[in-house]
């Protein structure tokens, strides 16, 4: 019978992969590599973000991205042990956010096709909108979001579960101000853009308004794939996030 201090001790040593999507997707866009994390001994947390469950209980209009930015946090806040962030895409600026306010708390962050932001930056355009739809396929592409890699099957169920994003959480700018931060170990794997041509791109004054180059520890991982690597090479994603969480 296990005791409540032998619980409490496997529960401690736990390694928490937290898993933020990017834009349009909820928490059964990870389903792919959640059974590999768990093979290898992590704990993985999907994460369906607020307004993007697809049930449309609230009024899309009404959803911030502080509220966003809460929902990840006070999931962090109940679990004990290690806690590794991933965001995908739209999700790396959120758990930046995240990760700006309790730095202490974390193992390491891992960027998927993404980046945290400078502060005052952006993720997307601003919009009178209320919600930015799923674009076109072709029109992700001509975005930079490429497809590649994802079977007609996936496309369908991703085209089918899409929800319109948020335009608040979207396009409000990212506040952050913790030094703190940028002594948390960062994996930046990177899909669509291989890592030497995002390493230049990333360089102060160049196009991207990140802050990547700024962490003390970075890792580059070189997954060569679309934007959406859970759908196009889970397995190969979530040896990554493995060996992200373990180093």
């Amino acid at each position: 019978m296990t005791t409540t201090s032998t619980k409490n001790i496997a529960e401690q040593a736990a390694i928490h992969v937290v898993l933020v999507p990017g834009f349009w997707i909820g928490g059964w866009a990870w389903d792919g590599v959640l059974q590999p994390l768990r093979e290898a001994g992590l704990t993985p947390h999907p994460v369906t973000l607020p307004g993007l469950d697809g049930d449309g209980d609230r009024p899309i209009g009404d959803i911030t991205r502080t509220e966003t930015v809460a929902a990840v946090a006070d999931l962090v806040a109940g679990l004990n042990g290690d806690i590794v962030l991933v965001g995908h895409s739209g999700g790396g600026p959120l758990i930046q956010q995240v990760a700006d306010q309790t730095p202490e708390r974390f193992r390491r962050l891992v960027f998927v096709d993404s980046g945290p932001l400078v502060d005052g930056a952006r993720s997307a355009q601003q919009t009178d909108a209320e919600a930015i739809p799923l674009p076109s396929w072709h029109d992700l592409a001509e975005q930079g979001s490429s497809i590649e890699g994802i079977s007609a099957d996936g496309l369908a169920r991703f085209a089918e579960r899409a929800v319109p994003q948020p335009a608040a959480v979207a396009c409000a700018p990212v506040h952050v101000g913790n030094p703190s931060r940028l002594r948390i170990p960062v994996t930046a794997i990177c899909t669509s853009i291989p890592s030497g041509t995002l390493r230049e791109l990333a360089t102060p004054g160049g196009p991207l308004s990140t802050e990547l180059l700024d962490y003390a520890d970075l890792t580059w991982v070189d997954l060569r794939t679309g934007h959406w690597p859970m759908f196009s090479r889970p397995d190969d994603l979530a040896a990554a996030l493995v060996t992200a969480a373990r180093a």
